[in-house]
């Protein structure tokens, strides 16, 4: 009886370590992010935005299977969770002395380098931590947490970017990543440590094979459509990248919403997915993974069409409503398509392969991340935010009926 009540005192504390780390992360993430594309808006054009966000994007797909390699060949996987929590934060620090569009572009490529390592291990723990039964439980959990931090994130930053100067607000977020870092040290890893010694030609070796898919894991891909998938959520990432890239700009300057209505309307996604995503998670063990999927990519061609027609009422108050209504779009369909997907990859993936998977997802997410935003940045420099969205949509669209014929349902019976 004393040892389940250990181990029922263990997975609580676990529990409240990862909610802790994703509530401190995302706040950060999101204060930082935000704070660069409003600060860039205001002294460069459009493309300048966007190429912020393909700079993050970039880290995060380039990184990311390199991150993933060293965490399945060592094993080391808390070690990792801390070290790249902390470096993350350090990358920021620079612009708490100096800001200039150059340097914020370089921060926020630099912030997603060693973020890319941190999601790849935390969601592997997380996903884990749940066990074949309450994967997607867990997943749901972890996902909720994080948008606590978002809204927080969102919430704050239009009123912050009014009253602080920008290496004041530089300065809080290098504050919320060292809690999060601090956070990090309370993570137990579920997953078993290889102990294997980490040399450049196996790491090269292992970062290759994630990059062109051989052998046992083609096969893989090929039995279960995640190859597709991936595809998918390149397309998919085109679409939601480069919309996310440049909204907080759009809102402002052609809706016409004061920078604390933007940050407002910026938190709605992530208040609604704190019940969404855990809702999606529980409904993902009992519907499967496939219709959250297929749902959550098509839903973000939904939401870039939804925010255009912000501009067409006359009032602020309609204009505001119908932002947030993209919004809520935005939150449903992600929630979707996060816990399906995390789910689906934890269903297929051997165990000692897991965060390579996982890492590759980010791949994936940052390719889509760093081409999408630049075809927006350009479209909305030669015309506008509003056509740019109407265009970039489409891709979300393809993605959706891509994956919808090729994934292979893991949960049997659904």
């Amino acid at each position: 009886m004393s040892n389940v009540r250990a181990v029922t005192r263990l997975l609580r504390g676990q529990r409240s370590a990862i909610a802790l780390i994703g509530i401190s992360r995302v706040a950060c993430g999101s204060l930082f992010g935000t704070a660069v594309a409003v600060y860039i808006g205001r002294r460069g054009s459009p493309f300048a935005v966007s190429l912020a966000y393909a700079a993050f994007s970039f880290g995060l797909f380039a990184f990311a299977p390199v991150w993933g390699a060293v965490a399945d060949i060592t094993g080391r996987r808390r070690a990792i969770l801390v070290g790249t929590a902390v470096l993350s934060t350090l990358a920021v620090v620079p612009l708490t002395v100096r800001v200039s569009v150059p340097l914020e572009i370089l921060c926020r490529g630099l912030f997603a380098v060693f973020t890319a390592g941190f999601q790849s291990v935390i969601l592997t723990i997380v996903s884990e931590t749940g066990g074949e039964t309450g994967r997607g439980r867990s997943v749901g959990f972890y996902s909720s947490a994080r948008s606590t931090g978002a809204i927080s994130g969102r919430l704050f930053v239009g009123y912050l970017v009014g009253v602080l100067v920008p290496t004041g607000l530089y300065l809080l977020v290098v504050v919320l990543g060292l809690v999060a870092a601090v956070c990090t040290l309370r993570i137990r890893d579920p997953t078993p440590s290889s102990g294997a010694t980490l040399t450049p030609r196996r790491l090269l070796s292992e970062v290759r094979g994630r990059l062109v898919p051989t052998g046992a894991k083609r096969t893989l891909f090929r039995r279960t459509g995640l190859g597709w998938l991936y595809v998918g959520i390149v397309l998919r990432n085109m679409t939601e990248k480069g919309f996310i890239a440049v909204v907080p700009v759009f809102l402002v300057s052609d809706v016409g919403l004061s920078n604390v209505a933007m940050g407002a309307v910026l938190a709605v996604s992530p208040a609604v997915r704190m019940v969404s995503m855990y809702g999606f998670g529980r409904l993902s063990d009992a519907v499967g993974r496939k219709k959250l999927i297929v749902g959550g990519l098509a839903g973000s061609g939904v939401q870039a069409l939804v925010v255009v027609l912000a501009l067409v009422p006359e009032g602020n108050l309609l204009r505001i409503g119908v932002s947030s209504a993209a919004f809520v779009v935005h939150a449903v369909t992600f929630s979707m398509l996060t816990v399906g997907t995390i789910a689906f990859v934890g269903d297929v993936a051997p165990v000692d392969r897991e965060s390579e998977l996982m890492g590759l997802r980010s791949t994936a997410r940052g390719l889509g991340g760093v081409l999408g935003p630049l075809v927006v940045g350009v479209l909305a420099t030669r015309f506008d935010y509003a056509t740019a969205f109407v265009c970039i949509s489409l891709l979300a669209f393809v993605a959706a009926g891509l994956v919808a014929r090729t994934l292979v349902e893991t949960i049997s019976g659904r």
